[in-house]
């Protein structure tokens, strides 16, 4: 049995993540029943930065956050870079037990 695990880190390269970001905005965007054009406008991006986005996944980090408010979406990213999540109090309470306060490089 081959471990799901492993095959999901393989697909986890950065084209492939950035692939997966643009696709699921366009599925929230035909949703919506949006065009290209109409959401490139809402979210004040040019519509050939969109269509780039569609295609390639490129698209600087200012414009995806317009993207997101536009198609009432930009509540998704308070998940993103989240503090640790914990299974049970136990979790929590021997993760507590085991910090040490680390300093930055200076």
């Amino acid at each position: 049995m081959i471990n799901t695990n492993i095959l999901a880190l393989i697909d986890k390269t950065p084209d492939a993540v950035l692939k997966s970001v643009a696709e699921r905005v366009k599925q929230r965007r035909l949703e919506k029943k949006f065009t290209q054009k109409s959401l490139a406008l809402r979210a004040d991006i040019s519509l050939a930065s969109y269509r780039r986005f569609e295609t390639t996944g490129e698209i600087s980090f200012r414009s995806l956050v317009k993207l997101a408010i536009a198609l009432d979406k930009v509540d998704d990213f308070d998940s993103v870079f989240a503090g640790k999540s914990y299974g049970s109090i136990d979790e929590l309470l021997e993760d507590k037990s085991n910090y040490k306060r680390k300093r930055g490089v200076r």
